[in-house]
């Protein structure tokens, strides 16, 4: 085998070698599409390693998973996963932020980011819930919502409401007839 053979052998396994790692690259990516709740794309430039590493606790302790993709490497995926709506926001550096847990969670450590840094050094492009593409807006108004755990007690709340209202009444009718039973006995009492 001369030296050029051996070269172009060693080209060849490099390429390939690439190609699984990319191909690998997307199927994680399909992977976390599929399995979060939400995704909230964004763009950065210029934060400092103290704010990314600070950004970085607040995703942690709310189960996000906070990562810097390739573009490519998410178009793939995202045609894989037949999400569309989301190519023409794939340009410059983008971040991926997937709720795990929660879907308000990513767009409201965002937004309190974006807010609090009062700065372009982040700023959101689009986001996707339910594999629905939602713009800009959309998951500002996501992050205003509640934390699930809150909307799920205010629900409980309502459902139990009419229950607790419907045993207040039944049990002043109960009392209303103890009193009236009580007063007949009285005034039987004093008849007798």
């Amino acid at each position: 085998m001369s030296w050029k053979e051996g070269e172009k052998e060693n080209m060849e396994k490099k390429i390939s070698k690439n190609l699984e790692n990319k191909v690998l690259k997307v199927s994680q990516i399909v992977e976390r599409l599929n399995t979060s709740r939400s995704m909230v794309m964004v763009e950065f430039k210029g934060i400092t390693v103290e704010e990314i590493t600070a950004l970085r606790v607040k995703f942690r302790e709310a189960g996000v998973d906070y990562v810097v993709l390739k573009n490519s490497l998410m178009q793939r995926a995202l045609k894989e996963t037949g999400i569309e709506g989301l190519d023409e926001l794939l340009v410059g550096p983008s971040a991926f932020a997937f709720g795990m847990k929660d879907e308000v969670a990513p767009a409201r450590i965002i937004t309190e980011f974006i807010d609090q840094s009062k700065s372009d050094k982040m700023s959101i492009k689009a986001g996707i819930v339910e594999n629905k593409v939602i713009d800009k807006n959309a998951v500002i108004a996501l992050s205003k919502l509640p934390p699930r755990e809150v909307l799920v007690a205010k629900m409980m709340g309502s459902l139990n409401a009419p229950i607790t209202n419907f045993v207040g009444v039944l049990s002043a009718t109960l009392r209303s007839l103890v009193y009236a039973v009580d007063a007949i006995r009285k005034q039987k009492e004093g008849v007798e």
